[in-house]
């Protein structure tokens, strides 16, 4: 039985404000889509089946460089996240998953997490490790690396550490175990490049060995940060080669803001795809680097894209094509459920996008090398607004019309200010 934090009676009082505009949009939508051969409701039922993750961390305040600023009701602990990302999904209904991170969300009873998170309308995503910060009682230290580290002790400590999140991941009913590692160097000849990757890949085929059968092993790449010079998993070639040693569980995660600035990310998408190594994505948006910022925020086009592909990469599916779709941002300045609910829609609205594409056109016109009209089929699907399709696939399953009033509505963040323990002051990373 569940157990949701929002009044179900708020959520219909909110919608039948909207109810009769949804459903003249949603009719006039549907009339001009017809004109091009398209059946709204099949549209309707692909988005009503979409769905993304939420990280358990993105449920708190992120940090700028120099500082944190709380907020009252911030989660201070697993079970206040969990209520908080039940809230985004009683409201959006494309966010039926958590994606925890150890040993920040550890408890003494992952049993018991498991099914307070099912009470809660919630299953559990991809486990991940953190190798890249020192913890109280640690006997080795990852100031020099972890999976990669010189020091075979430390190596080993990591390798324990990830064999441990997959143990916890089968207590929660998780199948994936995202690993990214902040291994690098800040000076020229600090390390041996070549030397250092065969670390890595040593100690990682340690992890991998301990996957159970039906597990993925996701490859999680950045260019920098925190080291500046170079980084051991930097780039989606370093991943896939990563990935294609270690074996057919291993697959290539892509996070949006860790490449370097204008990188075509989309075209990453369809490499990867190619060669059977397409794992997921972790959804942000990007102005300088790994800004974390919400997702379409900056560049919906390049969102659109993506999706694009992946649409293709459906149609011409792969062995193993099953991308997991996560949403990580830092929320510096927001209500991070509100965050996650404008990132929600607009990552549901461009996958909404990128099925009305016209296949058909794109394709005879990139083969008869017809430029302007291959961009135009893209254009075309990208200028639709598909916001009445979200929303009536939101309300279909129980959630809110317009997400951000629904929840400005409940109070929610005001009630749990009373509630729960502040949070408190933060120094930053500097």
């Amino acid at each position: 039985m569940t157990h949701l934090p929002l009044s179900a009676d708020l959520i219909a009082e909110a919608n039948a404000r909207h109810a009769d505009a949804l459903d003249e949009d949603y009719t006039a939508l549907g009339r001009k889509l017809a004109r091009t051969g398209i059946d709204i409701d099949a549209v309707l039922g692909r988005v009503a089946s979409f769905s993304v993750a939420v990280p358990s961390w993105g449920a708190g305040r992120g940090g700028t460089r120099f500082a944190k600023f709380p907020i009252p009701g911030e989660p201070t602990n697993i079970h206040e996240k969990l209520e908080d990302c039940a809230v985004i999904n009683q409201l959006s209904r494309v966010t039926p998953r958590v994606s925890p991170h150890f040993p920040w969300d550890k408890v003494s009873d992952f049993a018991a997490l498991r099914e307070e998170a099912a009470a809660l309308g919630l299953g559990w995503d991809a486990v991940n490790s953190n190798t890249f910060q020192d913890q109280p009682g640690q006997a080795h230290t990852y100031a020099n690396g972890s999976l990669s580290a010189q020091d075979a002790a430390t190596r080993q400590q990591a390798v324990e550490h990830n064999i441990e999140c997959i143990e916890i991941g089968k207590q929660l009913g998780s199948t994936d175990l995202t690993v990214w590692v902040g291994d690098g160097t800040n000076f020229p000849g600090q390390q041996d490049f070549a030397r250092s990757l065969d670390r890595y890949l040593d100690a990682a085929s340690q992890v991998y060995a301990a996957l159970p059968d039906d597990w993925r092993m996701l490859l999680e790449h950045k260019m920098f940060e925190p080291a500046f010079y170079s980084t051991v998993i930097s780039d989606w070639g370093s991943s896939i080669l990563a990935a294609q040693e270690l074996g057919p569980k291993a697959k290539c995660l892509v996070d949006l803001g860790h490449h370097a600035p204008n990188v075509n990310i989309e075209q990453i998408v369809a490499r990867l795809h190619r060669f059977g190594k397409l794992g997921g994505f972790h959804f942000n948006d990007s102005k300088y680097g790994d800004d974390d910022l919400d997702s379409g925020s900056i560049n919906p086009h390049q969102l659109f894209l993506v999706f694009n592909e992946l649409v293709e990469a459906e149609l011409n599916p792969r062995d193993g094509f099953n991308p997991s779709y996560m949403i990580d941002q830092s929320h510096n300045v927001t209500d991070p459920i509100e965050s996650m609910l404008s990132s929600a829609e607009a990552i549901t609205g461009c996958f909404a996008k990128a099925l009305l594409v016209d296949r058909d056109a794109l394709h005879a016109a990139q083969e008869s090398n017809d430029t302007m009209m291959a961009f135009q089929a893209l254009r075309r699907a990208y200028s639709i607004d598909v916001a009445p399709i979200l929303a009536k696939a939101r309300v279909a399953a129980g959630g809110a019309i317009d997400v951000l009033e629904a929840y400005r509505l409940s109070q929610y963040r005001a009630r749990k200010a009373q509630e729960r323990k502040a949070v408190g002051l933060g120094a930053g990373i500097v």
